[in-house]
């Protein structure tokens, strides 16, 4: 995220708050996810020519043509739903939708499936994919598969210390104890271990060299892996622990400082991506200039997962 304001530095949450049990609770802008908009593409003749539709977080609306999508509404949300342009070829991706948790009441649904791709009607390629979505901006169009993470800003301006994140979940998890890795080129593979469905949010303090590197510490961590089904869950916390999370034990990767090849991207103040180097642990006490936060039905590898695990996310805030 820039260290200079932009469309998503407008407030992120929505005015007013929910107390529940005497603690305050900030509701993420549009993280109730009631409304969502609406994307229509179309695909190049080369793989088919199929009308798509893609779904993003943000004021209800209707957008048609081929064209790169920037948060609307003063939306903090992106998704792993894309439309990418490679080598002049137009290829979508979707895995996050809108869905109907009761009636008239909406919810994201995140899904690890299967996309097929015919090119020129003769060759099959089957893809492996598994639905995100997080706080920052896809930048579009994707126009290679290199480095994918320089093609997500990643986090929020954010200035507060929360002691949780609280969400509604629901977890649908198939009953089989492998994987599968299917990239694309050559045939699926089955490998061993269920995969799982991931959340977690890193809080960071980030500043900016003379050169433009963004660099950071880490203020506060929390997150949570979901290996089986699990009905409606409401308001889920998952705990944010300040400072050196090391002192509370053995830290899971997925938890774990990025500071080299894995590292998150974001806009400097000359507008250029940078990656985001986590320079260490931050002090318990430090105050937050950045929050990320993740949500996806896979915790693996690219191109693997469990087909058909899908987490349910709702009603996402902050408690205080």
């Amino acid at each position: 995220m820039s260290l200079k304001s932009n469309v998503l530095s407008g407030t992120l949450v929505i005015a007013g708050l929910m107390s529940a049990n005497g603690q305050n609770i900030d509701r993420i802008k549009y993280g109730d996810f009631s409304n969502w908009v609406t994307r229509n593409l179309k695909e190049s003749a080369v793989i088919g020519g199929k009308e798509k539709t893609l779904y993003e977080v943000g004021p209800t609306c209707t957008l048609n043509g081929n064209n790169p999508y920037r948060n609307l509404g003063g939306s903090p949300w992106a998704t792993s739903n894309v439309y990418a342009k490679v080598s002049g070829v137009v290829k979508t991706s979707n895995a996050v939708y809108s869905a109907e948790r009761s009636a008239g009441n909406k919810c994201a649904k995140l899904c690890t499936q299967i996309e097929t791709v015919k090119v020129l009607g003769l060759i099959n390629m089957d893809v492996m994919v598994a639905g995100s979505m997080f706080l920052g901006e896809m930048l579009e169009p994707v126009t290679s598969t290199k480095n994918p993470y320089s093609k997500m800003e990643m986090g929020v301006p954010f200035k507060k210390r929360p002691n949780a994140l609280v969400f509604d979940y629901k977890v649908d998890m198939p009953d089989v104890d492998y994987r599968i890795k299917s990239t694309g080129f050559g045939s699926k593979k089955k490998l061993p271990g269920r995969d799982q469905a991931v959340v977690f949010v890193y809080l960071q303090r980030r500043w900016e060299d003379e050169k433009g590197n963004l660099h950071a510490k880490r203020v506060g961590t929390g997150g949570e892996l979901f290996s089986k089904s699990a009905q409606w869950t409401n308001g889920h916390k998952v705990n944010i622990i300040y400072g050196d999370l090391s002192a509370h034990g053995a830290v899971a990767p997925y938890l774990k400082l990025r500071s080299s090849s894995n590292c998150y991207y974001a806009r400097n103040s000359k507008g250029k991506m940078v990656p985001v180097v986590e320079e260490g642990w931050d002090d318990a006490n430090a105050v937050p200039t950045h929050a990320i936060v993740m949500f996806s039905a896979g915790n693996g590898d690219p191109y693997v997962g469990t087909e058909g695990l899908t987490l349910y996310i709702d009603n996402v805030g902050f408690e205080y």
